[in-house]
């Protein structure tokens, strides 16, 4: 079984940088401190630091010996927390797991209401790759993820896909940009300089199919993984982009820009992840029933749909 103290040891050294700071940290002689690591590395069968001339490195090994570390030491210190607190204070934990191509302000739209519960609740969110979520969520690291896609059939994870809702497309431009778009949407987009969002998006392919058979070819300027900063260029008037229609209004506000033509050719889905068939956790209840009574239900109208 592995020695706990030793892999304490070995995370302050780690974190410190050297074995005198971690031994100084630690109350312990720096000679004591290096036998009780050799005693780890030897019952791991690896080595965890190299010398590189004064210094201690991490090897490649040590370096995820590390990364386990924290999340074990992360975990005590929450299960210390908790049995501190009394049982009718403590927040329960909501781990999210939000896929990097759904946008920010729809992420925090979907999960705000996890927040209201009458139940104290602390929420930890990780962005990241869709895949690499998944991976997490299969080892139980995450509750949920939050994706722009269902869970893909091929992979090797179980887990099931719960619809939070759908919605098209508003495009937008800078309105110094707008009036140099000529005729209705969406032809106005022909030849107009377009940002899309990147070939992770679940949109992107979509988007470049209803161009194609609307017979319309803006000048592609830029492909964006990150949808904030493609609202950025399109703000400063580098192009028209896409955004979900459900937050329009916000993105018309927080950008400055003006909306120019909708479809609703192309929809954008969002899911909500999990290893259950039915949700139980109740912040991830409370993201679906909040998702299917207000996010994706109100409508706008707007000249030139499409």
């Amino acid at each position: 079984m592995l020695n706990y103290r030793q892999l304490h040891y070995f995370h302050a050294v780690a974190k410190s940088g050297g074995m005198v700071r971690g031994a100084e940290q630690l109350h312990l002689t720096p000679q004591t401190l290096s036998g009780q690591i050799a005693q780890l590395e030897e019952k791991l069968g690896v080595a965890l630091f190299r010398r590189a001339g004064r210094r201690l490195e991490l090897t490649e090994a040590g370096r995820l010996a590390l990364s386990y570390a924290d999340e074990i030491f992360q975990v005590g210190n929450e299960l210390e927390e908790t049995l501190r607190n009394r049982q009718g204070e403590r927040p329960f934990l909501f781990r999210v797991g939000i896929a990097d191509v759904v946008p920010k302000s729809i992420a925090y739209r979907l999960l705000a209401p996890a927040l209201a519960l009458p139940e104290p609740v602390r929420m930890v969110c990780r962005e990241d790759k869709f895949e690499r979520l998944l991976a997490e969520l299969a080892i139980h690291r995450l509750d949920m993820v939050l994706a722009d896609r269902p869970l893909p059939s091929d992979m090797d994870v179980k887990g099931y896909s719960h619809l939070l809702g759908k919605c098209g497309l508003t495009f937008f431009a800078a309105p110094e940009l707008a009036p140099r778009l000529k005729g209705g949407f969406p032809q106005l987009l022909d030849n107009a300089p377009l940002l899309i969002p990147g070939e992770d998006s679940a949109i992107h392919a979509p988007l470049l199919r209803w161009l194609r058979g609307q017979n319309i070819h803006p000048r592609l300027v830029g492909e964006f993984d990150d949808g904030a900063l493609m609202k950025s260029f399109g703000q400063a008037g580098a192009g028209v982009f896409p955004a979900p229609t459900a937050i329009a209004a916000e993105v018309s506000a927080q950008y400055g820009v003006v909306p120019v033509g909708r479809t609703e050719a192309i929809n954008e889905h969002f899911f909500l992840i999990t290893v259950e068939r039915k949700l139980s956790h109740p912040a991830a209840l409370a993201v679906s029933e909040a998702a299917h009574e207000g996010l994706f239900t109100a409508k706008e109208t707007l000249p030139g749909q499409a």
